[in-house]
């Protein structure tokens, strides 16, 4: 199958990584490796430590479905199936991008218990959870999850909010960009591959839901950097706080190809991908406006600080201190991540995530 990417897309892309690896480097290695890497010794404060298991938490949530999407859409031996055709059709590279996301979401869990142990602090672990049933489709494994991918209710006002001039931190609201609710993500058995129409639009809402997860993960780690005491904590939650951008920026590029219109609304055909009333109109559509123009995969400058100040190209939002851990549980729980888990991992998650919010810097 073609892929949808434009040799000008394709430049854009290796320009982003390079600009993104260049600069991580260059700003990390001055700002950071020149100042002592832990200003308390060898233990954490009771905030830092609620910081991190809350952020061990999100990327274990994060791994558990990342994992789901790459058995079934990401790189694998063999012939392709169709799901995973349907992911090349938005970008050529969609399966190695998805792959790579799975396997980062699974070294930032891995990576923050391990630090949680060594600094004598409990790891989290939800693998009583994991209960949820496995997508029957081939390839899926027949595992228990924590996530179900199902009936999803895909948040996608993130789409027009870094369109906007205005910030959510100063109260903006954003209309869904798509109303996605109750839809699956995922094939749930074979038979989800056989009919190209239904199969694109399963990859087409994965791609929003891509995005979804991807933009809260960077504005969790920015807020939580906002809340830390230790320098080895701040450096950790930008570490992985910046790996987090870097995959909002390809999602948001991404799902912006389901949205293109024709001719690449549906494998070559000049007519929009609908599935039981939802449409994946062409947003460059005139009438849609600019909030809703596909290739803007830069942050437009908003509202930042002050009003008062001129607009500037940010992460939104980065405020809420205090409130956002719970913010991203709740966002977590009305999404139908976890319809079907357990009351006790939905309380366990609301308690990490309090305990989370109480931290406050102090040195």
């Amino acid at each position: 199958m073609e892929s949808r990417k434009t040799t000008s897309g394709k430049n854009r892309r290796s320009f982003l990584k390079q600009s993104l690896a260049t600069g991580a480097m260059t700003v990390g290695a001055t700002a950071l490796a020149e100042r002592p890497l832990d200003a308390q010794g060898g233990s954490l404060t009771r905030g830092d430590a609620a910081l991190l298991r809350f952020a061990a938490a999100a990327e274990l949530i994060e791994t558990d479905l990342w994992q789901q999407y790459a058995e079934l859409g990401g790189v694998t031996d063999g012939e392709q199936n169709t799901y995973q055709q349907a992911f090349e059709f938005l970008d050529g590279d969609g399966p190695q991008y998805i792959t790579s996301n799975t396997l980062d979401e699974l070294s930032h869990a891995t990576f923050l218990n391990a630090y949680l142990e060594s600094k004598g602090e409990e790891p989290v672990n939800f693998d009583q959870f994991r209960t949820l049933p496995s997508s029957q489709a081939t390839g899926a494994r027949n595992v228990g999850r924590l996530t179900t991918l199902f009936q999803l209710n895909v948040d996608t006002s993130w789409y027009i909010r870094d369109r906007s001039t205005t910030n959510p931190d100063f109260g903006a609201t954003y209309p869904q960009a798509l109303q996605i609710v109750d839809r699956r993500a995922i094939p749930k058995a074979d038979i989800d591959f056989e009919n190209p129409e239904r199969i694109q639009s399963i990859a087409n809402i994965a791609a929003f839901h891509f995005g979804a997860i991807e933009q809260g993960g960077s504005s969790l780690y920015a807020t939580f950097a906002q809340q830390a005491s230790n320098l080895e904590v701040l450096r950790i939650l930008l570490g992985i706080g910046g790996d987090e951008i870097r995959h909002f920026g390809e999602w948001m590029d991404f799902a912006g190809n389901a949205v293109q219109g024709p001719p690449f609304s549906f494998a070559g055909q000049n007519t929009p991908v609908t599935n039981h009333g939802l449409t994946f109109s062409n947003f460059n559509d005139p009438m849609f406006g600019p909030l809703f123009q596909t290739n803007l995969i830069f942050p437009v400058p908003c509202e930042f600080i002050s009003r008062n100040l001129p607009l500037c190209a940010v992460i939104r939002p980065i405020g809420g201190l205090g409130t956002f851990a719970r913010a991203a549980a709740n966002a977590f729980i009305q999404s139908n991540l976890f319809m079907g888990q357990s009351p006790t991992f939905i309380s366990m998650l609301k308690q990490l995530a309090a305990e989370a919010d109480q931290a406050a810097r102090g040195f």
